[in-house]
């Protein structure tokens, strides 16, 4: 109801000021690529190169679920055997019998105030309700009771409560459990998971605190240095971003993560041989999968190492799927363009668009192809529908803004470029364009 909204705890601002929010990150760091040679998300972030839980990656999240979903039956385990037989299984662990086509253990049938006083098999209980079955509202009552049994002094307790509320999306109780766990214990785990409610809570400079203090009383350790550059990175600090993830593999050589995202900075920052350096350093490493051929493809292209590309972007496509395949003939495309093959550029993009309709990138570069073939209507289609697909995106609201300019629609032309401003403020293209049209309007 409306007491609900008016009193809502979890409530954010709604006009935070840049750079205090993930919704509203900085604008253009110094020395940094922009939004027209870097691809950003639809909350205006640059992609990293590291696909992420929770993010706009596709991946699917790992907790985030709502109140509505929580308090919604859990979901059915699945049909393990039992291990021992019926005569050796003692009175007081009967309720823990899986019969036969039901889930391993009815949760709903424990008697959990029972199990709470024996804290061994508790924990191994709690852990089976919040992993196995995903059941956060009886994880809830079993971590109470098993708080107050331990007198509300064990840290794991308080962790696994705080771990539940966030899953039932009540961030502000979560918050208070974490930090009454580390008031007891001080560890590492307890503090990823405090600051990952500061991040769904939307208050970044929360969790960048809690990450630096954390990290003078475990210096070295991965986990938080890591934590502390992915919140630079989605507030679009790139520059503070990359020391970070030079700082982590100064303590693990072989992390992921941070070689991955050091290879797109120097990407996207106009250095493709030292990218292609990271990248060669994960396909030694035993990732290989089709992002990173994909990735090696382009670095080899842009270093003018031609005679590898091809090869590179045929192993992309041979271990792709639907997910990423898509990507793989854009890319394709952009490489034909390079070499002034639009024949075979346009057939990817199509290629493109037909395995994921709503790839809005192949999309504009369909209707710039079109546009150079004549065919006005069907490239003012394609910039409409790579509008409508990516917001986000500025490339197909200029370029439908240009087109209506050369048609003589102006007013559609000063609106599009008008949305095109608003993805990407600093376009001097479109500011060219508005500055024309409103000339054009005066004489008007």
């Amino acid at each position: 109801g409306v007491a609900e909204v008016l009193l809502d705890d979890n409530a954010i601002s709604q006009m935070p000021r840049p750079g205090t929010s993930l919704s509203r990150p900085l604008t253009q760091s110094a020395g940094q690529p922009n939004a027209g040679v870097r691809p950003v998300t639809s909350s205006g972030r640059p992609l990293t190169g590291f696909a992420r839980p929770g993010t706009n990656s596709g991946r699917p999240g790992t907790g985030s679920q709502g109140v509505e979903g929580a308090f919604a039956s859990g979901r059915p385990g699945t049909s393990r055997p039992v291990t021992s037989s019926g005569r050796f299984v003692r009175l007081g662990t009967a309720s823990m019998l899986s019969e036969p086509g039901g889930p391993f253990i009815n949760v709903d049938k424990l008697d959990l105030r029972k199990y709470a006083a024996r804290p061994a098999l508790a924990r191994v209980l709690c852990d089976y309700i919040l992993y196995h079955d995903h059941n956060p509202k009886k994880s809830v009552e079993l971590c109470a009771l098993a708080t107050v049994q331990a007198e509300y002094q064990d840290w794991w307790w308080k962790a696994r409560l705080g771990k539940s509320y966030y899953q039932l999306g009540l961030f502000r109780d979560a918050e208070k459990q974490f930090k009454s766990s580390l008031k007891n214990v001080d560890n590492v785990i307890s503090t990823l998971e405090l600051c990952k409610v500061y991040v769904r809570l939307d208050q970044p400079n929360a969790a960048l605190e809690f990450y630096e203090k954390a990290s003078e009383k475990h210096p070295g350790d991965v986990s938080l240095i890591l934590g502390i550059a992915r919140i630079h990175d989605a507030l679009n600090d790139v520059g503070q971003a990359v020391q970070f993830y030079k700082k982590v593999l100064h303590f693990d050589s072989s992390n992921v993560e941070a070689i991955a995202c050091l290879a797109s900075h120097h990407f996207y920052t106009d250095q493709p041989e030292i990218a292609l350096r990271f990248y060669r350093r994960l396909l030694q490493m035993g990732v290989n999968n089709a992002e990173l051929w994909n990735n090696l493809g382009l670095c080899c292209f842009y270093a003018s190492q031609y005679d590898m590309t091809l090869n590179c972007f045929e192993r992309a496509l041979a271990m792709s799927n639907d997910d990423n395949m898509a990507d793989i003939w854009y890319n394709i495309g952009q490489i034909a363009i390079g070499i002034g093959d639009l024949g075979l550029a346009y057939q990817s993009f199509k290629i493109a668009v037909s395995v994921d309709s709503q790839h809005a990138e192949s999309f504009n570069n369909l209707g710039v192809l079109e546009l150079r073939k004549g065919n006005v209507d069907q490239a003012r289609s394609n910039f409409q529908t790579a509008a409508r697909v990516a917001a986000h995106m500025f490339e197909p609201f200029f370029n439908g803004a240009l087109l209506a300019f050369k048609l003589g629609d102006f007013q559609e032309s000063f609106e599009l470029a008008n949305k095109a401003l608003t993805a990407f403020p600093e376009h001097s293209d479109s500011l060219e364009l508005i500055r024309q049209l409103k000339a054009h309007f005066t004489m008007l």
